[in-house]
């Protein structure tokens, strides 16, 4: 599947996937852009990123964190509830 910098949730399946036990949270926009950037699949344009767009991919990602640590039994992190 072709991903565009518009397939946030796409995306952020893409970077759980590759980056498991990472907490996106913890992740450099600069870095986050790379990551995308070199995911299989990623077509679009590298300039043509936002820092609202990149925000949307990391809240995307935390949701899919997030979900993933609950659903292995993980303790919650602070702002879960």
């Amino acid at each position: 599947m072709a991903l565009t910098w518009q397939d946030a949730e796409d995306i952020a399946l893409a970077l759980a996937e590759r980056f498991p036990d990472t907490d996106p949270l913890t992740v450099r926009f600069t870095d986050l852009h790379r990551w995308i950037t070199e995911l299989s699949g990623f077509v679009d344009d590298p300039k043509a990123s936002t820092e609202g767009k990149l925000e949307a991919i990391q809240i995307a990602w935390l949701e899919e964190y997030r979900a993933g640590r609950e659903g292995a039994g993980v303790a919650a992190l602070p702002g879960d509830d």
